[in-house]
């Protein structure tokens, strides 16, 4: 069973990882948890931070892969935070996600748990107003095991080198827009989840192949069970049931948006440094589509560019829906 090879292989992964801080034993039961991984992050991470606490994130779970810019020592002093390091290659743990699947095992049983990249922000239906404690309740009145996002590229207008991301900056102060159409949908017919590509990166790094780009369907958020296992970064889980974040009917469920805010001046050192060590999917092949462009290009904005305004813009054009969360 795929499932069981799965957890075992993020059972065996463990030995990979060691306990740098570990505040497990302050988790509370019904704290929301976040886990991520992490390589030279350490300019985004105090915004990542705050940005997550304020939506009531209460545990946060980092595992370290062999960063040397002072990420793990800003964490290791935080106290809602667990830090895992591991010099292991990212590639041969899945791309972190074995490594995420043993901590969730371990200490995210029964709780709505969140898988981010430390690039990635949860937005959803209310969430100006409302926590996302109140989503979950809402999510578990409703029988409701999971909840489905479009991974929502954010970029700012003319080229990445004119930027200056500063450390603990809100990065959408500075890469605001984001496409609102250029998006084509499937469903994946082995796990039943939403296929969904296109945006900035098929338009402008893929523009000759746009079935390679990236996929951008990601379901980060689930009540978590010691049963569970996520098969590829958080695009699909199994079981399968847990994929089904679409009305098969024709209706809408609700979902968010995790605006997605790679597209920083960081990204040009970061692409030249993926292209060598080649730890990414398909040996990095989309950090080469970033390298190469990077060199020459003149950013992601066009004329058909959007400007984010905020949730319910995002809900107007399709991109979320509210579903029957009123």
């Amino acid at each position: 069973m795929e499932r069981r090879r799965l957890q075992v292989r993020g059972v065996r992964k463990r030995r990979e990882l060691t306990a740098v801080a570990d505040r497990t034993r302050l988790i509370h039961p019904d704290a929301i948890l976040a886990f991520c991984t992490i390589r030279n992050e350490k300019p985004r991470l105090p915004y990542f931070l705050e940005y997550y606490r304020s939506l009531g994130v209460e545990h946060f779970f980092f595992v370290d892969n062999g960063s040397d810019d002072g990420g793990p020592e800003y964490l290791a002093g935080e106290p809602d935070v667990s830090l895992w390091h591991t010099d292991a290659w990212y590639r041969d743990s899945r791309f972190g996600t074995d490594w995420l699947n043993w901590l969730k095992f371990r200490y995210a049983h029964k709780h709505w748990t969140l898988t981010l990249d430390p690039d990635e922000f949860l937005v959803y239906p209310f969430c100006d107003t409302r926590p996302l404690p109140a989503l979950c309740h809402w999510l578990d009145q409703s029988g409701i095991r999971s909840f489905g996002t479009l991974l929502l590229d954010m970029y700012p207008r003319g080229p990445l080198s004119d930027l200056k991301y500063c450390e603990g900056q809100d990065p959408f102060e500075i890469a605001p827009w984001f496409d609102a159409g250029n998006y084509t949908i499937d469903t994946n017919p082995k796990y039943g989840n939403l296929w969904i590509q296109g945006g900035p990166r098929a338009r402008v790094y893929f523009e000759d192949e746009p079935e390679e780009a990236p996929s951008l369907n990601k379901i980060p958020l689930v009540r978590w069970d010691r049963k569970y296992t996520y098969v590829s970064s958080t695009h699909m889980l199994l079981p399968r049931g847990l994929n089904q974040v679409y009305d098969r009917a024709g209706g809408e469920k609700a979902s968010g948006c995790l605006l997605h805010a790679k597209f920083l001046d960081s990204l040009i050192d970061k692409a030249a440094e993926e292209v060598e060590r080649r730890q990414h999917f398909a040996r990095g092949r989309e950090y080469d589509a970033y390298y190469k462009r990077g060199q020459t290009g003149d950013g992601l904005w066009c004329n058909w560019s959007e400007r984010l305004t905020g949730w319910r813009q995002l809900e107007t054009l399709g991109l979320m829906s509210k579903g029957n969360w009123a």
